[in-house]
């Protein structure tokens, strides 16, 4: 359930009176998605998606993502374009909350990648780093390497909530983490949070990117890490070379990655993979029993990062 926020249609044609999309004729909640709460408005000038920014969104940084967006959408990247309103301004308040139309894109996201997916997206990711790349504005990532420790940390005081072994586990993961991180890779705009569910497809042909605000800065080849685990693995756990060499190739059509990068896809993969077992792990263990959302189980990430730990080069992920 992704509707956290209820808005009757009175109040959605209200809202869009200051923005040229002209009346409003149906809306509709959506079901999908885990942050904020979303719309699909069908207005005589076409369809669109109406988002009310929840408590995870900063409003302060409303700004840069918006604006990022604007930035990539205009560069030829497929993703939802703000829409402004009627004195130049995105968003504003809906109910107690800040909200925005954006456009509608098509397509679906795929339930179970192929190789041929993952090839296109290696593709869009290189692209919105080259179409971010002279972005003006920045944002820091709050969830890298130097924010994980105080997530593990909050995790381990829940009592009883982690064995022992899994504790001590973490905690030399992360201390091998910490000392092996890389520096100085190629940094740039990075999407960040590129799940299947983030990406829209008309069969094999990419359509759209969307949800935006984890975008930050980082290193490119830390987006990678990030994709290789979202769409390289299978139900069962298994790692599946063919969709993580489709995804590299894909992504070096556009931009060549450099050797530093290439040798550190290790151990970025690994810390791609501690991240979201933290950021899991932490929601598992906070999410109030008659949330909205059920929490995403953390152990399937504890196990792509055991995974990880076995590759020693960028051949464990079929580059040769």
């Amino acid at each position: 359930m992704a509707v956290y926020t209820e808005v009757t249609d009175e109040e959605i044609a209200a809202f869009a009176a200051a923005y040229p999309i002209g009346s409003i004729l149906a809306s509709k909640g959506i079901a999908e998605g885990v942050e904020n709460s979303n719309y699909l408005v069908l207005a005589d000038q076409g369809t669109f998606i109406l988002t009310l920014y929840e408590k995870r969104v900063k409003e302060a940084e409303l700004p840069f993502f918006l604006s990022l967006m604007e930035h990539v959408a205009a560069r030829g990247v497929p993703s939802p374009l703000p829409v402004r309103g009627n004195d130049g301004q995105v968003a504003r308040q809906l109910a107690g909350r800040p909200a925005a139309f954006f456009t509608f894109l098509r397509g679906l996201w795929p339930r179970r990648p192929t190789p041929s997916h993952c090839a296109a997206v290696g593709e869009a990711v290189a692209d919105f780093h080259i179409a971010a790349s002279d972005f003006s504005l920045r944002r820091r990532n709050d969830l890298s390497i130097d924010g994980w420790r105080h997530l593990l940390e909050a995790s381990l005081k829940s009592k009883g909530a982690v064995s022992p072994d899994l504790a001590a586990e973490l905690t030399t993961e992360l201390n091998t983490l910490e000392n092996a991180w890389p520096v100085g890779l190629p940094t740039g705009i990075i999407h960040a949070d590129l799940f299947p569910d983030n990406v829209f497809f008309e069969r094999d042909r990419l359509t759209g990117m969307i949800d935006f605000y984890f975008a930050c800065a980082d290193y490119f080849a830390y987006e990678l890490a990030i994709c290789l685990n979202a769409w390289c693995f299978e139900e069962d756990g298994g790692f599946n070379i063919s969709k993580a060499r489709s995804l590299l190739r894909g992504y070096q059509r556009r931009r060549p990655l450099s050797d530093d990068e290439l040798s550190a896809l290790p151990i970025l993969t690994r810390g791609a993979a501690f991240r979201f077992l933290m950021t899991r792990l932490h929601d598992w263990l906070n999410t109030p029993p008659n949330a909205l959302v059920s929490p995403k189980n953390p152990m399937e990430y504890l196990g792509k990062l055991r995974f990880h730990r076995r590759v020693r080069g960028p051949e464990g992920y079929g580059l040769i």
